[in-house]
């Protein structure tokens, strides 16, 4: 690392999983394969080095001299010089070879280079499970950015029904499936948002195991009961009780069964073993 220029590195293979690798994980690492006595490399070099230092850490410039580190040019295939290959998240995500102008350059680097936005995204992704109330204030930040941007609304709804505000999360909700469509992970919220409002209006998995009891002939009390134990991920118990819905019933209570099972089914999503395990039972029951 040069003292004038902190953001350029030179890297050997000892370094080059920490000072590259890894380093990618948190922001994007441009490597510039190039010798000594490459001419076109000569030239690239300092308008490589310009750049990082213009940047600001915005990306770090990583040199690997090729005569002395041909391992690591053997690794990521370089047959010609200078040869440039853009990190991130610990993947080459783009490259080019021979030398070209600053400007081309500039082009080149700004699909690598974070936005302000996606900086703020990042940020409240990693606060979502510990802090979901500043991950919503960062998200909320981000979307003041880009307005449009529908990724970043799907996020918001998801720390806004961990804080339990189910009416707000099916606003946003709503206003996405206006499109005509919602992505998996949005049809994933929805079905847990309607979930955990129909476990809210039974009271509960006490009060609704009360009121199943009482009245055991009523199916319909028993899927409230099944919505409740969802609600609280006990989801196998769900399940079971709603299966048993499906195979008793032929009218109202099974369809409102299946639909249940559906929605706990998309909350699991598609590679959950219980949702493999209870959707070959249902269509059995089904058909």
């Amino acid at each position: 690392m040069s003292a004038a220029n902190p953001f350029v590195i030179d890297v050997s293979m000892a370094t080059f999983q920490n000072d590259v690798v890894q380093k990618s994980m948190e922001t994007p690492v441009v490597i510039d394969f190039w010798a000594p006595w490459c001419a076109p490399c000569k030239q690239l070099g300092p308008i490589l080095e310009k750049l990082a230092a213009e940047f600001g850490g915005k990306f770090i410039l990583a040199k690997v001299n090729t005569d002395d580190e041909p391992q690591i040019a053997q690794a990521f295939g370089v047959q010609s010089l200078p040869t440039v290959f853009g990190l991130v998240q610990g993947n080459p995500v783009d490259q080019f070879v021979g030398l070209m102008s600053e400007e081309q350059i500039r082009t080149w680097l700004a699909p690598l280079i974070p936005s302000p936005a996606q900086i703020l995204a990042r940020e409240a992704m990693e606060l979502v499970e510990t802090d979901p109330k500043a991950a919503e204030a960062k998200y909320r930040e981000a979307l003041a950015l880009v307005p449009t941007e529908d990724s970043l609304k799907i996020c918001l709804a998801n720390v806004i029904l961990k804080q339990g505000r189910l009416e707000e999360c099916g606003s946003i909700l709503e206003a996405l499936a206006a499109r005509g469509f919602l992505e998996p992970e949005a049809e994933r919220l929805k079905s847990e948002m309607e979930v955990r409002m129909a476990a809210a209006e039974s009271g509960g998995v006490e009060e609704a195991r009360k009121a199943a009891d009482a009245d055991p002939a009523n199916l319909m009390l028993r899927i409230q009961l099944a919505d409740a134990y969802a609600a609280v991920s006990q989801h196998r118990k769900a399940l079971e009780i709603c299966l048993d819905v499906v195979k008793q019933d032929f009218g109202d209570a099974r369809a409102e069964a299946k639909s249940t099972m559906v929605k706990i089914f998309d909350m699991l999503g598609p590679a959950s073993e219980l949702t493999g395990e209870f959707r070959r039972q249902l269509a059995t029951a089904l058909y």
